[in-house]
């Protein structure tokens, strides 16, 4: 009796642990699933209000920058270079990267700092490197403008504007900016044509050979975890926030819906294209000490690397989000 019980217990730890190791299936994502602020439902008003304050170079100390000048719609939500730059022309250490499908994200910004969408939002406007704007300042700016006193009491019946607000306004803007209906989606939905042939072969490539599964699985195709590529550039990435050695050069896993668009890649912006990201992957990364157990060369061939790039293309949805009339 007792062995049977000691084996019971072996298999029911070995189940758990492969399940908790195992890859979430790719799929589309479910609205119903987002993250949201304090399990409330984001409304129309916040999300428009959200999209104003988006587009507003008021958020940024000297008048000359908002969140859209390095979230550029036209741009895959990123800017299009390799390292950022802050509203004062400095250049910012790390790429730029970009907002699609962030309303299903547990953890934010290239080395995790961020806890949610909120501060998310806010973090770029107060950083002394990026729009460099203290809180106070925000505030006082906001109301003292009568179109935004009247947009925040419509969205949050408040008569005097927080930072709270704002953070709560952009998060539920950006929450708007997802993609679900790429030809990826639309060919394991059962229209079989939507994705070329290329692009299936390379569907079975990422799942296999080429390893990508590992880190960019579930329906966003990210793990929202953390994994040193082993780029020997100094920067030490989710280190510096968790204090964990182990995760030294470790940066967060980017969701790959739209990926086409928001070129250059990596943290550091090294890579140009996708098949450059390929190339580097294939190889088995930067090769610093600290890479991640799980990157390792892949030896794929030329076909190969063109089929991943195609399948890669094929998680594309062009949105078409303009700028609002800033108050």
């Amino acid at each position: 009796m007792n062995n049977l019980i000691l084996l019971l217990l072996i298999l029911t730890c070995s189940i758990a642990t492969d399940h908790a190791l195992a890859n979430e299936p790719l799929g589309t994502p479910d609205i119903e699933d987002m993250v949201l602020y304090d399990d409330e439902e984001n409304t129309p008003e916040e999300a428009a209000l959200g999209k104003i304050l988006f587009f507003d170079k008021r958020l940024s100390v000297n008048f000359k920058q908002s969140c859209a000048t390095c979230h550029h719609p036209k741009k895959g939500f990123s800017d299009g270079v390799a390292f950022g730059e802050g509203t004062k022309k400095n250049p910012l250490g790390r790429n730029t990267p970009h907002l699609y499908n962030l309303g299903w994200g547990s953890t934010f910004m290239w080395d995790g700092r961020e806890p949610d969408l909120e501060s998310q939002a806010l973090g770029p406007i107060k950083s002394e490197d990026e729009m460099m704007l203290p809180i106070p300042e925000l505030e006082k700016r906001l109301n003292a403008v009568p179109e935004y006193k009247r947009l925040f009491k419509e969205a949050y019946n408040v008569t005097n504007i927080t930072s709270l607000e704002v953070g709560r306004a952009i998060a539920a803007f950006e929450r708007t900016i997802y993609v679900d209906n790429t030809p990826f989606d639309q060919y394991i939905a059962g229209n079989k044509k939507a994705m070329s042939k290329p692009a299936i072969r390379g569907l079975a490539l990422y799942k296999t050979k080429g390893n990508c599964i590992q880190c960019h699985d579930g329906v966003n195709f990210t793990d929202d975890s953390f994994h040193s590529l082993g780029f020997k550039d100094g920067d030490i990435g989710r280190a510096k926030i968790s204090k964990d050695q182990t995760q030294l050069g470790a940066f967060k896993t980017p969701g790959l819906r739209n990926i086409e668009l928001s070129a250059p890649y990596m943290h550091n912006g090294s890579q140009a294209t996708l098949l450059d990201v390929i190339e580097f992957y294939d190889i088995g990364g930067g090769g610093a000490k600290h890479t991640d157990k799980l990157i390792k060369p892949l030896n794929l061939t030329q076909q190969e690397k063109k089929d991943l790039v195609a399948f890669l293309q094929a998680l594309t949805q062009p949105l078409n989000i303009t700028a609002p009339k800033v108050p």
